[in-house]
């Protein structure tokens, strides 16, 4: 791979190929004047009042990622974005234009013409054609400004994609544009594209120790030999968990020493383990979110796991993730009908767990309509409500918590029945 100056390194490089192209071809007799070949933005060519000189300009006015190698190594890094895992090269598409000058008739047309056949003849940059030019011969080198003796080491030549040249054919809008853009008058040019540089950071990636030793077994089944998870249960059918309520990973290969549910939320950084409960096995791992630590499980969608030690193994070992929802509990209602004032307002207070955090959008939804409670602290367990023409009737009630409802609805039951949460308001 190249380094950081691999972009440089090549508009050198096709600045000698067109100088070497130029003096092999004689092409200062054929004009009757000296050939400059410039690197220049294209304002800065001509001077003001100044002699236009025959002169061919080479300019970078275009760098492109190239898709072929666009791709590569992937991932760079882990996915929380903080570790490096490789070092991705950037690749990129090179895009010059060719642009001759001459104050005398007919030189640009004659400069471009031999510009155009040097670089058609030459369709692939060689490894040592790099090497010659950004590597001058020791009698010139230390003649030669800091930053083209720095050129040598880009690492141009050594990197592992050849450097391809093809031509490129932009229309009169696009010429047009770019002669605009520079506040340039129009010479007669050609477009040209140099592909690829790949640019690559010096840093070393993270390397793993060796293996000691590795543990071969025959598994006669499609079942893996370490702990594994499947489905996540929450109780009484539900299809969200409740603080108290008794959750179920089945899998395989979930029995050993100390088993334990691994919870995890990037969110509001969870990352708690719960013991295993009674009743555990190598097929299924039960436990449950004490009430107690209600203030450490925020509701939300937590990735959950299992961490158990197997037996005559020195280490635990942590199984996939699954996906599991904790939903609000309500816990209080009013406890009677809830009559409205001369308004049509009717206010009262509800009781839930666990604690709303910072930054979490709260939602009472009676029946079909959805309300908003009065202002709250971070940290409440109990709102207040105070709805304007509030509906009248016998209302189910579920509250929400970012998009997350406390369960509603029984699907124990067969047919599945509604929960006793309601509010009244006459």
């Amino acid at each position: 791979m190249s380094s950081a100056l691999a972009i440089a390194g090549v508009t050198a490089v096709l600045r000698d190929l067109l100088n070497d192209g130029f003096v092999n071809h004689n092409v200062g007799g054929v004009l009757g004047s000296s050939v400059i070949v410039s690197t220049l933005p294209p304002d800065k060519v001509v001077k003001n009042n100044d002699v236009e000189a025959t002169q061919i300009n080479l300019f970078l006015r275009h760098v492109t990622p190239n898709l072929g190698w666009r791709n590569e190594s992937l991932p760079s890094r882990d996915g929380l974005g903080r570790n490096r895992l490789s070092n991705r090269p950037l690749a990129l598409n090179l895009h010059y234009l060719i642009s001759a000058y001459g104050s005398a008739d007919l030189h640009a047309e004659i400069l471009l013409g031999y510009a155009m056949q040097l670089l058609h003849e030459n369709p692939a940059l060689t490894r040592d054609a790099i090497r010659t030019a950004l590597q001058p011969s020791p009698d010139v080198g230390t003649t030669l400004p800091p930053a083209l003796r720095a050129l040598a080491d880009s690492g141009l030549q050594d990197q592992v994609e050849q450097l391809s040249i093809k031509p490129e054919f932009l229309s009169t809008e696009e010429m047009s544009k770019f002669w605009t853009a520079t506040l340039a008058h129009y010479r007669p040019s050609a477009a040209y594209e140099v592909s690829v540089v790949l640019i690559q950071a010096e840093q070393p990636p993270p390397l793993p120790l060796p293996v000691l030793t590795r543990r071969v077994a025959v598994n006669p089944n499609l079942l893996p030999l370490v702990p594994n998870i499947t489905a996540v249960v929450p109780a009484g059918s539900q299809f969200v968990v409740q603080l108290g309520t008794t959750v179920t990973l089945t899998g395989s290969h979930l029995d050993g020493s100390n088993p334990e549910a691994t919870l995890a939320n990037d969110r509001f950084e969870v990352d708690e383990s719960l013991p295993a409960a009674g009743g555990s096995s190598a097929a299924k791992l039960l436990f449950s979110i004490p009430p107690a630590r209600a203030a450490d499980f925020p509701v939300g969608v937590y990735r959950i796991g299992a961490r158990v030690q197997p037996t005559g193994e020195a280490v635990p070992r942590t199984s996939n993730q699954l996906a599991m929802t904790l939903a609000p509990a309500l816990t209080t209602l009013p406890a009677g009908p809830v009559a409205r004032d001369g308004a049509g307002t009717a206010t009262f207070s509800i009781g839930f767990t666990p604690a709303v955090r910072a930054g979490q959008i709260v939602r009472l939804v009676l029946g079909t309509n959805e309300f908003a409670p009065q202002p709250f602290a971070a940290g409440a367990t109990s709102l207040n409500f105070a709805i304007p023409h509030a509906p009248v009737g016998n209302h189910l009630a579920r509250l929400r918590i970012d998009g997350i409802d406390s369960p509603i609805i029984d699907p124990s039951q067969s047919p599945p029945v509604f929960l006793d949460k309601r509010i009244e308001i006459q």
